[in-house]
């Protein structure tokens, strides 16, 4: 998932918002680092969600 899916899940935070989220020593590292962007694995960003954002863990609908 890259940042744009990031900040959905979020639940439609800012760039910057999702930014320092994903700059957290505590958030999963990406897998990639791509032209585009980084990309994280999903099950990685909704297992930090479940532990970190409980009101946004477990509704994702893409």
């Amino acid at each position: 998932m890259g940042a744009h899916e990031i900040r959905l899940r979020l639940g439609g935070v800012s760039r910057q918002r999702a930014y320092q989220v994903t700059c957290r020593q505590d958030f999963p590292g990406p897998i990639a680092d791509l032209a585009q962007g980084k990309v994280w694995l999903r099950q990685d960003v909704e297992d930090w969600m479940t532990v970190h954002r409980q009101d946004q863990a477990g509704t994702e609908e893409l």
